[in-house]
């Protein structure tokens, strides 16, 4: 293989990944003051969780609400405390170099889109021995993502939705980070079987393959579920395919992947222990669902069924042949769709199908696509006839077009948040500056009134905020403690009961708030059940003797350090100088920063 190939390809996916940065410098020019631009709006909270380990706290922390793993607090597992190797593997390199968060975020995604599509045009090229189709494949399974899963660009362009996500695979740092080590572990499994046992296995690489292939599904099990378990799902697809068409020396890789399997195990019994510490709040953000029902009308599934023709075209007109390894290949990575999202006819439990659908799954089955059309071609690839790099070359354009065509429609829709976002880093910057005279600046308590600010300021800045809506994903709340924080912003912010009943009926945070996940729309979970107004009624009410009955104490826990407004549409403040003294507040850009204390 020509490495040049595969570096063009992770240029171009490099670019991809930092358009959004370069569409926020172009937008803000001379203005920009230093933030990232984030592709999702989940962003924020990866972000925070990595500028807590930056700053040397513990894995198990909470940026939102500065609580620590400490013997005096005890903290269960997060779903971020348990996915820490994506994390660490930011934290630590920035922590030495002495970057900070947004550009450790900036490069991450950078490097991680650059390592995955050069892992998977190794892959293609290995089992297709072709360096021009493997550029292209490699462009085609990461820049058709989005349109793979049914999402992104071709909503808006066919008028049946709007552009969103943007790149889903490059959401940082997850599944970003894990991608590199999940198409590296299946070229390295593909390695390992092609090789042959010697008679001393200290001579034979095979070892080596798989215990490499092993430390890559390791970092894939600490980093992102969705990943782990479809790179378990495909390991099991494989060994179902060979014992089913018995190739030559199906037994000796079945006994290489038992071996692989068992070692696989041994990893995930960590894993399994950290999970049986999770805090209730990771149950209640998950949405586990008790079904056996199959789902097959997905877009990942509809082209694994379209693969399983084309191989079905191939075997009947004899261009490739079942037995071959590359063929079986092919087939097992077909299968995974099909199974990713089916599991639960068998386990009877299906997690958040949506992210099989978004984040992995629509990977997985271009890259059978890719690998099954160069199967099938292999011959003409061979015989290095111009056409046939004149086609590679052509494919591969088209992808980095529709890659444009994705960073141009999906990125416009976070533009105004990521100037926003920018706009406000100066406060955050400030925060930063005052916690150094502060002897724990982690407990020091921000109120926010804006929500895109309040849900970015652990990202930059060291203390915790009132209330975000991302901070119910950590486990330094309980639901109830979420839910009563949630209940003092709206308070600090003189909304009362009307308004509360007006936000539940028209407004995702704040059903996601007070309700959890999944209340607000199907996209999460299949048995998703729209607010009552019986429901909603309840709730306004228990706000009502919430706010009736508000004292002293309610006012101090947390005791609020800080408090940041927008200079424009500046809410009432009665409800907080009734409780609070502001000292004169310090003009920041758009913002005023003021200092309080507790009356």
């Amino acid at each position: 293989m020509k490495i040049r190939f595969g570096i063009i390809a992770g240029i171009f996916l490099a670019i991809f990944t930092l358009y959004p940065q370069m569409k926020m410098l172009y937008l803000r020019g001379d203005d920009w003051n230093g933030h990232y631009a984030y592709n999702d709006i989940d962003e924020v909270a990866y972000a925070s969780y990595v500028r807590a380990l930056i700053d040397g706290r513990p894995r198990k922390n909470d940026p939102y609400s500065g609580r620590d793993n400490l013997p005096e607090t005890p903290q269960p597992e997060s779903l971020f405390s348990i996915q820490f190797a994506a994390p660490y593997a930011i934290a630590l390199p920035a922590r030495l170099l002495g970057i900070e968060t947004p550009w450790a975020m900036t490069l991450a995604g950078a490097a991680a889109g650059f390592l995955a599509a050069l892992a998977a045009f190794w892959l293609v090229g290995m089992v297709t021995g072709d360096s021009w189709f493997a550029m292209a494949a490699s462009l085609v399974v990461f820049c058709g993502g989005a349109l793979a899963a049914g999402e992104g660009a071709i909503g808006e362009i066919l008028g049946t939705g709007f552009s969103y996500p943007y790149f889903p695979g490059f959401r940082r740092y997850i599944p970003a980070m894990g991608f590199p080590a999940f198409f590296g572990m299946i070229g390295l499994v593909w390695k390992m079987l092609q090789e042959k046992s010697p008679k001393s296995i200290v001579q034979s690489p095979k070892w080596i393959y798989g215990a490499l292939a092993t430390l890559c599904f390791a970092f894939t099990v600490y980093s992102y579920f969705y990943i782990w378990t479809t790179a378990a799902a495909w390991l099991a697809c494989l060994g179902a395919v060979l014992i089913f068409e018995r190739p030559e020396g199906f037994r000796r890789d079945l006994k290489a992947l038992a071996t692989l399997g068992v070692a696989w195990a041994v990893v995930l019994l960590p894993y399994a222990y950290l999970l049986s510490q999770r805090s209730q709040t990771m149950d209640n953000v998950q949405l586990l669902v008790h079904t056996r029902m199959p789902d097959l009308f997905r877009f990942p599934e509809y082209i694994s069924f379209f693969v399983l023709i084309l191989l079905i075209i191939g075997l009947a007109a004899r261009i490739i042949n079942i037995k071959e390894r590359s063929t079986l290949f092919a087939v097992s990575l077909t299968l995974v769709p099909l199974a990713i999202f089916n599991q639960q006819i068998i386990t009877g439990r299906s997690l958040q199908p949506i992210h099989y659908q978004v984040f992995i799954g629509n990977y997985v089955a271009l890259l059978a696509l890719m690998l099954t059309i160069g199967i099938l071609w292999r011959r003409r690839l061979n015989s290095a006839l111009t056409m046939s790099k004149i086609a590679c070359a052509a494919i591969a354009i088209l992808a980095v077009i529709w890659g444009f065509v994705e960073c141009h429609y999906t990125v416009r829709v976070l533009d105004g948040a990521n100037i926003e976002r920018d706009k406000a880093l100066p406060v955050a910057r400030r925060l930063e500056e005052l916690a150094k005279d502060e002897a724990d600046p982690h407990r020091s308590t921000v109120l926010a009134y804006d929500m895109i600010q309040g849900d970015d300021l652990p990202s930059v800045a060291p203390q915790n905020v009132l209330w975000a809506r991302h901070q119910h994903i950590f486990a330094g709340l309980s639901r109830q403690e979420n839910k009563e924080r949630y209940y003092q912003y709206l308070y600090y912010s003189n909304v009362d009961e009307k308004g509360l009943d007006y936000l539940l009926k028209n407004d995702f945070v704040s059903m996601i708030a007070l309700f959890g996940w999944g209340r607000h729309s199907d996209r999460l979970s299949s048995y998703a059940v729209p607010l009552t107004y019986g429901e909603i009624a309840g709730e306004v009410q228990m706000y009502s003797a919430y706010i009736a009955q508000f004292g002293a104490d309610d006012a101090a826990n947390p005791t609020i350090s800080y408090v940041v407004l927008q200079n424009s549409g500046a809410p009432d403040l009665s409800k907080l100088d009734k409780w609070y003294e502001r000292h004169s507040g310090e003009l920041i850009g758009d913002y005023t920063l003021f200092k309080v204390r507790l009356r």
